[in-house]
């Protein structure tokens, strides 16, 4: 069924909602763009809006780096940032800083439109852009001239020029006698602090009243942490349980570690320090910007200092809405800022209406020192006196400087704290500014308060500056991005459309030059993207932020290990909405690949996965896609596996041990046979796991958490319950790829009178001119490992294509001749011999055959070579997987082997030592008895197929059941081996107990011979332990390579594979077959060339066989460890009394 189109997901996202945000939205909404606009405040309606000192005060986040205190909602209104001797002051809200400015609409001043820095493309529409803002803004003159605009014109003196002032304020004359008038200015002079008669034009009244009726969806309260490239990378995949669906859109904008949205466009908005701080987040994660990310900041000339005291008559507080009735509108205070003066100096002067709810004793000797006294205490003490009376309103003042300064500040991030710091520029005019406020406050006599800080602004701009290339700037002077490693220059889709952007200070209020600047980036980017394919392209979120779950549990894990050798720690947060199944977010520590962290971009967690092929194993897996901020991108995959093996005696161990690999991948979320790859372990702590469980959040859920990992658990290792539908191929749903390549079958008579087979495959191909040696295939202990008819290819038709004949010897283990009385030394030295004779006589005597071996098959062509039975010049080469002259077991399986199981098995058998193996086959008492003692042997997994259980109890595991298909299980359990032979058993004992090859009494009779060996070798084990362990190679490497240092010798350990899997896996021809092929066809060339290693080479393999004392592939302790030992050696006493009691009754 296709997917439904979700209601979710944007052509474009706006982050921000000011002078920035707000264009950027309305224009591509009217466009016909899919807008939502992402606003980290929240809506103020103008009832919200404080009127006194205490709702002002509720109003105010403060951050204060210099004393470390960080006071107030993330949400307030008012955002104070303290920092060294700065401060700086945004607002937070839909609207932005339009909700509490003093709306002073001032065209951008000639110098600054001069300044070098300014981009020349803006100038090509700036006036057309100036007028369309003013418009939109609906701004407006003064109709009349305040008190405190007559004051100032009275006191500058001839060096200052008076600006023709225009506010983005409502004045209606005609509704002014109506106190209750809504929408018009009534001249309380609370513009600072929000208009509390809706009569200020802000963004949220203009530009989003626009976008949202073009259909525009606006979000509040989500503050946007990062953002990332959406690649085209595991979307499509199913794997681990987790289901993923294909990406549709350029970016993810996240809003926490778990929730983001997807849109084409992202408009970055969010204010001077709110855009950098996005950017440096977005950096960690490989987001890949310009080095100038936080230069350029400037704060436009700010100084703002205090006038008290005065006895002019400067009407400069605000007023209360019950003052109104008594006080004409030409009386009252008037908007914050009605006059404004500039100075042939280079700065501007601005008085400002202090409101109501500004608690003005901050200003007076708390924050500010007095820049002039000539009072003494008694003075001080009355003026005091009068203030808490109400005798002296309207004698306080704010004066406003605004300037050209430098604009070399610095943003900075840190990124222990994840919190921007902030320098600020150099002012040059500052001691001018200051001296020129002194004379004003002389002229009014009052007492003027100078902040305690160098930079004092509410005028921010800078921090990721437009610029013609990226060695200057963040973003082009359409706002979009740098891309320091692409080509083309710029990130498709990212834009940066706010104060973010003015690359020099504008010398007098900067709100109408950031709507301009706005409006010229709104207009290139609804431009170039209205004709591209980004609107209704199959839209989905994923952890979009309005989904809320029935249920939520959080916690944290700390994880530690190494990857690739390397220390590796994840500090991960876990969010589960699925009770057992969630996100996961957080950084990896792995300092030897990357030198910062890692951040989780993408992760997904699920506690209890399944398997139809192993129904009684417990998965846990973890899929993380990783960023780091040099722009690479990994994925690590890691799954804990939890079988059910000795009642939960390694449920600890399981469950705290995450198996993990790391990939490296390339923009387009391919892995490429170069990148990296490495794998390894990450561990819980029991102080860490402790510390995981007391961070679990989600109230009454965390305990159903809690309770159904532990019901999981309980069901894994203590009940042994399979989960899920078991799939059973029956014989009429196992479709065979295709016709079995035609073979022709010999029977060879041995030395010891018993007729064996040998199946002959030959090359089809085209005669060549010199036809490359066959092969012989020696199988295991009866099963079959290289003629598989239910497997697309198996390795006799990968050697066949490959242009060998092939030859696949059926000895005296195998099913269909099933000897009575055997022994491994009786197939060295009886059945191979015989059909090397059968394949020279083939072929003739010059002939050289390349042998393949697995299992028991390797031990007994080790003794057919090394006995002296079968002479190493004719075999071209040598290959053993899980095998040689070596064989060493687990140590659960050598336990089995130490135990006298195997003697009180074959005294139960009896004569008839030829075990059934089908369930419906007929057999005796005692072969039910040895079933029946077979199966309650402990086995790493359990299988549904008795068959499988009963050869996993004789033998152990020989495969890894997720490594093989349904069809192959089906085949080897109800066709491949109807019957077992076990004499066997008393041979191969010995040869397990003894780690080496050894003739039928136990002797060594064979690696005394390491002479005969002399031809290429390559040894292979499974890198997942099972039944035989990686030594087995690795013992033999060294052996050969010190004996036999003439010849090449390889080893090759295949991670993710166990026994018998390694040929007969669904995937063994892309993984394992390869090596194999390799290997004969190196042997083939040095055959044909003559070539001989040299005595330095002979001399550099020995000296590395002798300097190898550790395998670099050694298991940690298996599942097999010494300390369970004894927990194994119990568990199969009971059953060695259990079977030697019904011996004696069988007797």
């Amino acid at each position: 069924m296709a997917m439904e189109k979700s209601d979710v997901g944007y052509d474009a996202v706006v982050v921000g909602s000011g002078y920035g945000g707000s264009v950027a939205a309305c224009r591509m909404s009217m466009a016909g763009f899919k807008v939502c606009l992402l606003e980290k405040g929240r809506k103020w309606e103008a009832r919200d809006f404080p009127t006194d000192c205490f709702e002002m005060l509720s109003a105010v986040r403060l951050e204060n780096r210099n004393l470390g205190l960080d006071l107030g909602s993330k949400h307030a209104l008012f955002q104070l940032h303290v920092q060294g001797d700065a401060l700086a002051a945004t607002a937070c809200g839909l609207g932005g800083g339009s909700l509490v400015n003093a709306g002073v609409m001032l065209p951008t001043t000639v110098r600054a439109r001069r300044d070098p820095k300014w981009p020349k493309q803006w100038e090509e529409d700036w006036d057309t852009c100036e007028a369309s803002a003013s418009e939109m803004l609906r701004v407006q003159s003064v109709p009349t001239k305040f008190w405190n605009s007559k004051i100032m014109e009275g006191i500058v003196g001839p060096e200052y020029d008076k600006d023709p002032i225009k506010l983005s304020v409502n004045f209606d004359i005609e509704k002014l006698s109506d106190s209750r008038a809504n929408g018009s200015c009534l001249a309380c002079g609370n513009c600072l602090s929000g208009c509390p008669y809706n009569a200020k034009n802000s963004t949220d009244k203009t530009y989003l009243v626009s976008a949202i009726q073009a259909g525009c969806t606006i979000k509040t309260e989500c503050e946007v942490q990062y953002i990332v490239r959406n690649y085209r990378d595991d979307s499509c995949k199913d794997d681990g349980g987790f289901k993923r669906r294909s990406p549709s859109r350029r970016w993810l904008v996240f809003l926490n570690e778990f929730h983001y949205i997807e849109a084409d466009i992202v408009i970055l908005s969010a204010g001077v320090f709110g855009t950098a701080k996005i950017l440096f987040q977005s950096q960690l994660r490989g987001l890949r910007v310009s080095h100038k990310l936080g230069s350029g900041l400037s704060c436009n000339g700010n100084y703002v200092a205090y006038l008290a005291r005065s006895p002019a008559r400067l009407n400069a507080s605000g007023l209360d809405k019950k003052h109104f009735p008594n006080i004409a509108f030409q009386e009252r205070p008037g908007p914050s800022i009605s006059s404004s003066y500039t100075s042939s100096l280079g700065f501007t002067i601005q008085s400002a209406v202090i409101p109501k709810s500004y608690p003005s004793f901050l200003f007076k000797g708390i924050t500010t020192y007095e820049c002039q006294s000539v009072h003494g205490f008694l003075y001080n003490f009355t003026y005091l006196l009068k203030h808490v009376l109400s005798l002296n309103q309207g004698q306080d003042m704010v004066l406003n400087a605004i300037g050209h300064d430098d604009a070399n500040g610095k943003i900075k991030f840190e990124k222990d704290t994840n919190q921007i710091s902030f320098h600020p520029p150099h002012d040059r005019l500052l001691p001018r500014k200051v001296e020129a406020l002194r004379k004003l406050a002389k002229k009014l006599g009052g007492v003027l308060f100078v902040p305690r800080l160098r930079s004092t602004s509410v005028h921010l701009l800078g921090g990721c500056v437009a610029s013609q290339d990226l060695s200057s700037g963040v973003c082009d002077p359409d706002g979009k991005v740098f891309d320091t490693s692409s080509p083309t220059g710029t990130y498709p889709g990212l834009y940066i459309c706010d104060a973010s952007l003015i690359p020099c200070s504008i010398g007098i209020n900067p709100c109408l030059t950031i709507a301009s600047a706005a409006e010229h980036v709104s207009r290139r980017l609804v431009r170039d993207n209205i004709n591209d394919n980004v609107k209704n392209v199959g839209i989905f979120v994923v952890g979009e932020e309005t989904k809320r779950c029935n249920s939520i549990v959080t916690t944290t894990e700390i994880m530690r290990g190494q990857v690739g050798g390397m220390a590796c720690t994840a500090y991960l947060k876990l969010r589960f909405d699925d009770i057992l199944r969630g996100e996961v977010g957080g950084y990896i520590e792995c300092r030897a690949i990357e030198t910062d962290k890692m951040y989780v971009i993408r992760g997904e967690v699920d506690l209890c996965v399944t398997d139809v092929k192993t129904p009684y194993t417990q998965y846990m897996h973890y899929y993380l896609v990783v960023g780091a901020s040099s722009g690479s991108r990994y994925v690590l995959e890691g799954r804990k596996i939890m079988n059910p093996y000795l009642l939960g005696m390694y449920v600890w161990r399981e469950s705290t041990t995450l198996n993990v690999t790391l990939r490296k991948i390339s923009d387009n979320m391919m892995v490429d046979e170069e990148t990296m790859c490495v794998k390894g372990k990450l561990r819980v702590s029991l102080f860490e796991l402790v510390k995981s469980i007391c961070a679990l959040r989600g109230g009454y859920d965390r305990f159903k958490f809690i309770y159904r990992l532990m019901e999981s658990l309980f069901r894994t290792y203590i009940v042994q319950a399979p989960r899920g539908s078991l799939i059973h191929s029956t014989p009429t749903n196992l479709a065979r790829p295709e016709p079995y390549p035609n073979s022709t079958t010999h029977e060879i008579k041995t030395e010891d009178d018993l007729t064996i087979h040998c199946q002959h495959w030959e090359c089809s191909q085209l005669k060549q001119d010199k036809r490359k040696y066959p092969v012989l295939l020696i199988n295991g202990y009866a099963t079959e490992s290289y003629c598989l008819p239910t497997e697309k290819n198996d390795l006799i038709r990968t050697l066949l294509k490959d242009g060998h004949d092939v030859w696949l010897l059926h000895a005296r283990v195998h099913w269909s001749i099933c000897s009575n009385q055997f022994s491994v030394e009786d197939i060295g030295k009886f059945d191979i011999p015989a059909a090397m004779n059968k394949i020279i006589e083939f072929y003739g005597e010059s002939i050289k055959v390349h042998v393949i071996a697995h299992c028991v098959g390797g031990l007994a062509i080790h003794i057919s070579l090394m006995g002296g039975h079968v002479s190493a010049e004719y075999i071209a080469s040598l290959c053993c997987t899980n095998s040689s002259m070596f064989y060493k077991l687990t140590i659960s399986s050598s336990v089995k082997m130490w135990l006298p199981l195997v003697p009180m098995s074959m005294a139960i058998l009896g004569k008839k030592n030829i075990l059934p193996m089908l369930q419906e086959s007929t057999t005796s008492f005692r072969h039910r008895l040895l079933k029946s003692i077979a199966r309650l042997m402990p086995r790493y997994e359990k299988c549904p197929f008795d068959e499988c259980q009963v050869f996993s109890g004789i033998f152990g595991n020989a495969y890894w059941h997720e490594n093989i298909s349904n069809a192959m299980h089906h085949w080897m359990n109800k066709e491949n081996l109807p019957k077992l032979p076990m004499s066997a058993f008393r041979h191969l004992r010995k040869i397990c107990n003894a780690g080496f090859i050894v003739d039928r009494n136990g002797n060594n009779s064979y690696l005394i011979h390491p002479e005969r060996m002399a031809l290429p070798t390559l040894y292979m084990s499974g890198g997942r332990t099972l039944l035989v362990t990686p030594e087995t190679s690795f013992l033999a490497n060294k052996y050969m390579k010190m004996h036999q240092p003439g010849y090449r010798h390889e080893r090759v350990v295949v991670d993710g594979f166990g026994h018998s899997d390694l040929l007969i896996g669904e995937k063994s021809d892309e993984i394992v077959f390869p090596h194999v092929l390799k290997h004969v066809e190196l042997a083939e060339e040095e055959i044909g060339s003559g070539y001989l290693r040299s005595r330095r080479e002979c001399d550099e393999g020995v000296k590395e066989s002798l300097a190898w004392s550790v395998d670099l592939y050694e298991d940690e302790g298996g599942f097999g460890s010494w300390g369970f030992c004894l927990v194994i050696g119990i568990v199969l006493v009971v059953i060695l009394f259990r079977l030697f009691f019904l011996s004696i009754f069988c007797l």
